[in-house]
């Protein structure tokens, strides 16, 4: 959907200005009580966010039982025009001394900006002191999605009891650290009498000065009311699944994150920017989309200014590429690990991608040996054995035996494997290659796979075979066989009915976290997307857009200011990067797999910003990529860490010097294949890659 944004600044009666927005007019209104003013969001005229009945501002003055307590209101008494800036003032007495409060509205990126203004005006310092920032909004339940963190409640994850839940009771508290969001928003969706509606707050994400703790941030999220459902800031404390005062540090759960308070001293004055936003729901489980949009269009994380190249890149990665080549007689390969004796198709190890990606980038890369190795590998991968659920996606060539892995069948590495066999078909035909092994192989695992999905009791579990769609639809294009085609367009349709609503938000598409993800979403938009360009039925693109977006949330649109430490010693800037999962909260490079389906969508849509995004990607994902072309896996971001030598620490509740941190020992080949497989596509879609 192309959107167009226009401002209409107003003055009528008590409303303070209108934006209008997606067809949409949104007011900032004061009301005027006696004295004093109460603040109201409202859209086309209905009230959507109100300033709690409190007061505008709320700041508590001690810490007791691990948590804010002695809460003092207060409420503007005073309302000026500057500009287009619209000011409320205030002053909030505390038994230490008083506030001196500002809050400054104008439109701005289709929400109401607002910087408030905290001034300590005590002549002590002011002990244990949580600030914040809330609004209240009528809806109840679960519907939120905080970007990279919680998805309508996590209803698939939440099973485990390892990843964040939320299901909007009253007293709920779902609010996270400001760097752990990847979009930093968060968003409510819900069911009013005529219609669905949806509100976000977006924040302009900061440290907060005089913080008891180090490396202190603001915090964001929701708290469930009797009423409805309040969308907050805090000047630091954190709280998830029933607990107060822990935050997400590592894959199995949580840890304590205590004392979160301020010491603020006498006349210091503190500011916090945030957004506001409502807007009306076209369908169930489209309100997100919404505030994505949104925080696009505040961060505008477009500029690949000082990124890598994509020469440079290319040229590092298939150097690196080749130290994982193994090659026996007819055994022929690239390993997934340095060190152990595999090849493994899909998801981490990508044995097969760089048979498609090499065929392509062989002429840039000026080595008579990258199409030799393509097909050498293509040529040996071929022979992968059947059995019950496939076939097989691990070969130790030690012991010359396929195999599966231990714990369970790799259903969407078979698939991703699928794919990049379709794709080298396709590139082998054009260039006249003997690839006659290639399309048996596949022939037989679509023969396979499609039978499955037909079946009448297929009931996939989660979304991790919608990796089968793109290269049914592929291989129906190559081979005309009627049932690849039908088989797609079933698992389009059963995959749409699960996930559009959000119900059951897109989830499984990592092998080691069976809860709401970046590949469950990213599985299903490029399926969606495949059906389009296949059939050119506008549902299709619908559903890509709504999967896209879902994809989009994990992404990094803004660099978030890092500590001491291996990031910071690089420069790194997070904007491009995706965080993986609502139980895996690192970032990583797996994103570069889609950058070519993100760019595809962009053109169809008309949404030149798509393009911008998936460029940004590919050429961000290329920082930290050492001397031999490698990289590691786990920046932390955010205080997070999931590798066995954090263990010991986070299990004794120290999250010290994680952030800000790396762990580059996990070098499985997907590191090095994505980047290429995603080159090819570029290269194919007409993208210079030289300059």
């Amino acid at each position: 959907m192309k959107r167009r944004f226009s401002m209409d600044l107003v003055m009528a009666g008590l409303s303070l200005f209108g934006l209008r927005a997606y067809g949409q007019s949104l007011e900032l209104r004061a009301d005027r009580d006696g004295e004093h003013y109460h603040v109201r969001i409202a859209l086309d005229g209905r009230d959507v966010l109100t300033s709690p009945t409190e007061g505008l501002w709320s700041v508590a003055t001690a810490w007791q039982e691990g948590w804010p307590a002695a809460w003092v209101h207060a409420k503007p008494t005073d309302i000026e025009r500057a500009g287009d800036w619209t000011i409320l003032r205030g002053t909030l007495e505390t038994p230490a001394g008083a506030w001196k409060l500002s809050d400054s509205y104008r439109p701005e990126s289709g929400a109401i900006k607002c910087v408030r203004r905290f001034t300590w005006q005590g002549t002590e310092t002011a002990k244990r002191v949580t600030l914040s920032a809330r609004f209240h909004c009528p809806g109840k339940g679960s519907k939120a999605l905080l970007p990279g963190i919680l998805y309508y409640g996590n209803p698939s994850g939440g099973k485990s009891g390892r990843v964040p839940v939320y299901s909007g009771e009253p007293g709920e508290l779902a609010i996270y650290e400001e760097h752990r969001f990847p979009m930093p928003y968060a968003s409510f969706e819900w069911s009013a009498p005529d219609g669905l509606l949806g509100a976000a707050l977006h924040s302009l994400p900061s440290p907060v000065p005089y913080g008891n703790l180090e490396d202190q941030w603001w915090s964001m999220g929701l708290i469930g009311r009797e009423d409805g459902t309040e969308l907050v800031l805090l000047s630091g404390p954190c709280a998830s699944n029933g607990r107060r005062s822990v935050i997400k540090a590592s894959q199995r759960g949580f840890v304590p994150y205590d004392n979160a308070y301020l010491n603020v001293p006498p006349g210091a004055t503190i500011e916090k920017t945030f957004y506001l936003q409502a807007y009306k729901v076209s369908e169930r489980g489209s309100g997100f989309q919404y505030p994505t949009r949104t925080s696009l269009d505040i961060f505008r994380p477009y500029s690949v200014e000082g990124m890598p190249t994509f020469h440079q890149i290319i040229e590092a990665k298939y150097r690196f590429a080749k130290t994982r080549w193994y090659e026996d007689g007819d055994i022929a390969g690239f390993k997934k690990y340095p060190d152990r004796d595999f090849f493994v198709f899909g998801w981490c190890g990508q044995a097969a991608a760089p048979g498609y990606a090499l065929l392509v980038l062989a002429d840039m890369l000026d080595d008579p040996r990258a199409a030799e190795m393509a097909t050498m590998s293509l040529d040996f991968l071929s022979t992968a054995e059947f059995y019950d659920q496939g076939f097989y996606t691990w070969y130790n060539y030690r012991q010359k035996k396929w195999q599966q892995n231990r714990r369970r069948p790799e259903l969407l590495s078979q698939g991703q494997a699928m794919l990049n066999f379709a794709n080298a078909i396709r590139v082998g035909r054009i260039k006249d290659l003997d690839i006659w092994r290639w399309e048996r192989f596949l022939r037989e695992a679509c023969d396979f796979h499609a039978a499955k999905i037909l079946s009448d009791d297929w009931n996939p579990l989660s979304t991790n075979q919608a990796f089968f769609i793109a290269p049914l639809c592929e291989a129906y294009e190559m081979f005309s066989v009627e049932d690849y085609r039908r088989a797609a367009e079933k698992a389009g349709t059963v995959y749409a009915s699960r996930h559009l609503t959000m119900d059951e938000p897109y989830w499984g598409g990592t092998l080691d976290a069976s809860c709401e993800d970046k590949e469950g979403a990213f599985a299903a938009f490029q399926g969606f997307l495949a059906l389009y360009e296949l059939t050119h039925e506008p549902k299709y693109l619908k559903w890509a857009e709504h999967a896209c977006d879902v994809v989009l949330t994990y992404m990094v649109v803004w660099d978030i200011d890092l500590p001491a430490g291996r990031l910071r010693d690089h420069g790194f800037k997070t904007r491009g990067w995706t965080a993986v999962s609502v139980q895996n909260q690192h970032i990583d490079v797996f994103a570069i797999l889609i950058t070519p389906d993100i760019y595809r969508l962009g053109h169809y849509l008309d949404r030149d910003e798509l393009q911008k995004l998936a460029i940004l990607m590919y050429r961000s994902c290329g920082q930290l990529i050492d001397p031999y072309g490698s990289q590691g896996e786990q920046p932390h971001h955010t205080n997070y860490a999931q590798h066995g030598k954090f263990a010991r620490r986070l299990k004794a509740g120290d999250i010290s010097g994680i952030r800000g941190d790396y762990v580059e020992e996990w070098t499985v080949f997907w590191i090095t294949a994505h980047f290429l497989n995603a080159a090819a596509q570029f290269q194919e879609l007409g993208l210079p890659l030289t300059d």
